[in-house]
C-alpha cells in the first residue's frame, strides 16, 4: 500500500507525512511528534534528488526514514536540554527542598527519630534525634513530605 501511494504522489509523499505529523503535533500534547515530522521532511528532500536513481526504492526511504526520525529526535532533545537557564525559583515545584536550611520550633516532639514541626502554614512529618516539643531544629535534608531535623 505505501508503495502504491509513494508512487502516484512521488517525493511528495514524504513531505506530506511530515506534514501531517507537524500538524498531528499541535493537536497532540508533547513535543515528539515534530522530529518525526522533520524526519519526514528530511527524506522528502532526500527524495526530490534521488527520485529516479534505482537505489531509491520505499524501502531503502523507510529505512532512511526510520534512521533521521532517531538521530533528529537525540539531537533536538540535546538541544532542548542544552539550554536550560538557570531560574530565580530552583524548587518551585519542590517544597520540601525549599525549606533546607530553615528553622523551626517542633510543634510534637521527636520520639523513636520522628515528630513534627510547623512551618509556614503547613505541618511536616519530621525526623531526626529524639527532642522535646518546642525545641529550635533547622531542616538539613528533604525526601519528599519527610524531612531530617537536627538541633539548632
Amino acid at each position: 500500500m505505501f508503495g502504491n501511494l509513494a508512487v502516484e504522489l512521488g517525493p511528495w509523499s514524504w513531505w506530506l507525512l511530515g506534514l501531517v505529523l507537524l500538524a498531528a503535533e499541535l493537536i497532540l500534547p508533547g513535543f515528539f511528534l515534530v522530529w518525526i515530522g522533520l524526519a519526514g521532511i528530511i527524506v522528502g528532500a532526500l527524495s526530490l534528488l534521488f527520485w529516479e536513481s534505482a537505489f531509491w526504492v520505499w524501502q531503502v526511504q523507510g529505512l532512511v526514514f526510520a534512521a533521521a526520525a532517531v538521530i533528529v529526535t537525540l539531537l533536538g532533545r540535546r538541544y532542548l536540554y542544552s539550554n536550560n537557564q538557570p531560574t530565580d525559583e530552583p524548587f518551585l515545584n519542590q517544597r520540601g527542598a525549599s525549606l533546607v536550611g530553615r528553622t523551626a520550633t517542633l510543634e510534637q516532639p521527636i520520639t523513636e527519630g520522628r515528630g513534627r514541626i510547623r512551618l509556614n502554614d503547613t505541618y511536616w512529618t519530621v525526623s531526626g534525634p529524639d527532642l522535646p516539643v518546642g525545641t529550635r531544629v533547622k531542616v538539613i535534608a528533604s525526601s519528599g513530605r519527610d524531612l531530617t531535623v537536627e538541633p539548632v
